[in-house]
């Protein structure tokens, strides 16, 4: 007896020292380094930023951050990801208990009628036997299957989280764009209505005239004509900003038409800050989405070991020990006392080829995953870069808009006025008016364009440049 333990301590001194089979994790090469800056960067410290992680509140508006608030409470797909989390915790406290020994306990009971034949007679017997046993049986693990099957759940379970912070990102820079659009069709629907304003008391400025006899009845034609032009374009905006709406109200969780009409304290979008555009392509590396590609690619590469470990023999140790009686008081007496030791080596002769079959696909599989992961860095290096060149063109286009604004709306006034005073027609007027109704409705645009592309910049790079550890999502129990 003492030799045999002497055997089950011989190998569990070889499963404690460890014999891992498989390779081991390298990230992939990159086209380009931690310690690079984007194509469009200078020389900027992007350490030196001190910018708040949330930053929606740059916007200085009370609801936006109260909308954001709520999404971050209310949305649905944000309390999936946060169930998809705790489903991957699951799988990996699973894995943990498949390497620990399991243990049962057994309490029988077995009354049984034996039939034998003596002289041609059949004579029976009863018996009757009561048993209770603890059992224990315990995987040794010596090729590491267990361990690499446990790791690859641990870093599922880890990209499962950081799906979860990409799934806040995105959730995050939709309420806040949603906020934008609609704040930029509130500001264009203004625009809309003082143009109404406007050509209403043009309109009876060509009637006064018409009366008079100093202008014919094609200027009355032409201005009532204008009139309802502009009157048209006011239920398209009201449409957008309804539209918008209802998207925002699926983002806070809510049925579309709950959120009604939100202050217009957006409706003059406040300028920006410069942008550090020398920001190293390292950050990349705190991306959600980005760290949820590397860890499942660090889980399917455990996952090839374990199926270079199925290759190997399985050895189990089982032990039990128990009482077995007749009369149910003696099972607790030492003289009927059972017991058992077993130690198994189990390994697969034939199967068809397909445990090599398993490895091959395995590796198969990784390779797909590093290659996917590669793309997955491109095109978040592809984002980043977009809406720096973005930005950058935006911001010029917005200064000529400016120039083209100031201008359009000189030479309306100079031509009202001189309309008014019967030195110009009234074609001239009306081209002039929508000449500046056109550059003040592009330069609402291209404000609401910038913000938005700023927005896709804090989203492409993870959220901001600073940590995104600050943010406090509410599950409500998920």
């Amino acid at each position: 007896m003492k030799y045999a333990f002497g055997i089950i301590l011989t190998f569990a001194f070889v499963f404690l020292s460890g014999c891992n089979v498989g390779p081991d994790y390298v990230r992939p090469d990159l086209p380009i380094s931690a310690g690079d800056g984007f194509a469009r960067g200078g020389g900027y410290d992007v350490n030196s930023l001190d910018i708040d992680f949330r930053w929606w509140q740059n916007f200085g508006d009370v609801v936006t951050s109260q909308l954001v608030e709520k999404s971050l409470a209310s949305n649905y797909k944000l309390k999936a990801a946060a169930a998809s989390v705790l489903q991957a915790q699951a799988s990996y406290e699973e894995a943990i208990g498949k390497q620990l020994p399991s243990v049962s306990y057994g309490l029988g009971y077995n009354r049984a009628k034996t039939v034998i034949t003596v002289d041609d007679r059949a004579v029976s017997s009863l018996s009757t036997n009561y048993s209770q046993s603890l059992s224990v049986s315990y995987n040794l693990d010596l090729f590491g299957k267990l361990r690499h099957a446990k790791q690859s759940r641990w870093d599922e379970y880890l990209a499962s989280q950081a799906n979860r912070s990409a799934v806040i990102n995105s959730l995050i820079a939709s309420v806040v764009n949603s906020r934008i659009d609609i704040a930029t069709s509130q500001r264009q629907l203004n625009i809309a209505r003082r143009v109404i304003a406007s050509r209403q008391r043009s309109l009876e400025i060509v009637e006064r005239r018409y009366s008079n006899g100093r202008v014919s009845s094609v200027d009355v034609r032409l201005a009532r004509e204008n009139l309802a032009a502009a009157k048209a374009v006011e239920p398209d905006i009201e449409l957008a900003i309804a539209l918008r709406s209802h998207i925002l109200d699926i983002l806070l969780g809510d049925t579309p038409g709950t959120i009604g009409s939100l202050p217009e304290t957006l409706a003059d979008l406040p300028n920006l800050e410069p942008i550090a555009i020398g920001i190293p392509a390292g950050l990349l590396d705190r991306r959600p989405d980005v760290q949820a590609a590397e860890l499942r690619l660090k889980a399917i590469n455990e996952n090839v070991s374990v199926s270079i470990a199925q290759l190997y023999p399985d050895f189990t140790l089982t032990g039990s020990y128990g009482f077995r009686s007749q009369n149910f008081d003696d099972i607790f007496n030492d003289d009927f006392n059972i017991y058992s030791l077993v130690a198994n080596a189990t390994q697969s002769i034939w199967k068809g080829g397909q445990l090599r079959a398993n490895v091959r696909g395995a590796k198969a599989k990784y390779q797909e995953a590093v290659y996917n992961y590669c793309d997955t860095v491109l095109n978040a290096l592809k984002e980043v870069e977009d809406a720096l060149v973005t930005e950058d063109k935006l911001q010029k286009k917005y200064e000529y808009l400016q120039v083209q604004f100031a201008q359009a709306k000189k030479a309306e006034e100079l031509s009202l006025n001189r309309y008014s005073l019967g030195l110009e027609k009234l074609l001239t007027y009306l081209e002039s008016e929508r000449r500046r109704i056109n550059a003040e409705n592009n330069l609402v645009h291209v404000k609401g364009n910038l913000w938005t592309n700023r927005v896709n910049l804090f989203l492409a790079l993870g959220g901001n440049w600073t940590d995104n550890k600050n943010i406090e999502v509410e599950n409500n129990g998920n």
